[in-house]
C-alpha cells in the first residue's frame, strides 16, 4: 500500500494545477471519469456482483438508458468494468469489475463512507453559507 502522505503528493498536486499540464495529470484524468454522479453509484453496484444492464437500470432508476449505456462504456474503456455478451437469443450482457476496478474500490469506499459521515456537515455548512450570502 502507498505510505505518502498528502505533503509527498503536494509537487505532483501543484504541476497538475498548471494550464498547460492539464491533460498530463494523473488525478485530474482518473478523477473527472470516476467522481461522476453515475459512475460512483454504478461501481458501487458492481461490487457486490455481476449484473445485466436491465438490473442495474433498475438499481439506479433515476439514470436514463442513454446515460447508463455512455457511463458503463466509459468505465470499460477506463478498464474498471468488463462487458460480456452471452450467445443467448436474445442476447445477454452482463457487465462486472475488473481487477482494477476492484482496486480502485477501496479507496472509494474510504470516500463514500466519509461522504455518509459527514453529509450533515456538509449540509449544514451550505445553509450556513447561503444565508450569509443572502444577508450580505
Amino acid at each position: 500500500m502507498d505510505q505518502r502522505t498528502p505533503a509527498d503528493l503536494l509537487p505532483a498536486t501543484t504541476e497538475c494545477m498548471s494550464e498547460w499540464n492539464a491533460d498530463n495529470c494523473p488525478v485530474r484524468d482518473v478523477m473527472s471519469h470516476i467522481a461522476g454522479k453515475w459512475s460512483t453509484l454504478i461501481l458501487l453496484a458492481l461490487s457486490e456482483r455481476p449484473y445485466r444492464f436491465g438490473e442495474l437500470r433498475r438499481l439506479v432508476p433515476d439514470i436514463s438508458q442513454r446515460m447508463l449505456t455512455q457511463t458503463l462504456r466509459d468505465l470499460q474503456r477506463d478498464g474498471y468494468v468488463a462487458r460480456v455478451v452471452f450467445p443467448t437469443k436474445p442476447p445477454s450482457v452482463e457487465y462486472s469489475m475488473t481487477p482494477l476496478g476492484r482496486s480502485l474500490f477501496a479507496p472509494l469506499s474510504r470516500v463514500m463512507r466519509w461522504a455518509t459521515e459527514n453529509h450533515e456537515a456538509v449540509r449544514a455548512a451550505r445553509l450556513a453559507f447561503d444565508q450569509t450570502e443572502l444577508a450580505g
